[in-house]
């Protein structure tokens, strides 16, 4: 499968999960640290899971795993396709809403929360050095 098509199916999957948390419709914001594992070929069946992992007061950042497995020679499916996107809910005229903060209620999901939180503070650092080079 060409990358271009995971990546679609991958802000599709999570455009779901970020409306069905804010019960609106939201846009893309951030797609960070795209990480492809391995190669999804021809025939495999695909599994895609979307979550989020924290919300601020509009945002949500939805963690998307893709993983593949050949029906004729793989019993588990593998992981193939990390990433974090981060969406905003809009009302019709496209300005932010608030939305409901997800608590973590589990180890692993705060495990996730922490994780999240530290790409925050990544992406800022990221802006600061890229800012000179954007007009």
């Amino acid at each position: 499968m060409h990358g271009g098509a995971v990546m679609k199916w991958i802000d599709q999957v999570s455009f779901a999960c970020a409306s069905n948390w804010s019960s609106s419709y939201c846009v893309t914001v951030y797609v960070g640290g795209i990480r492809f594992y391995k190669p999804i070929q021809i025939g495999d069946i695909v599994k895609i899971d979307a979550k989020v992992i924290y919300t601020g007061k509009t945002s949500m950042h939805i963690m998307v795993d893709v993983m593949s497995k050949n029906i004729l020679k793989d019993i588990e499916y593998t992981r193939t396709t990390h990433c974090i996107i981060v969406f905003v809910a809009v009302n019709e005229v496209g300005e932010p809403i608030n939305i409901p903060i997800w608590i973590p209620s589990t180890n692993e999901e705060q495990k996730l929360e922490s994780y999240a939180k530290k790409l925050v503070s990544l992406r800022k650092e990221i802006e600061g050095e890229m800012s000179p080079f954007i007009k």
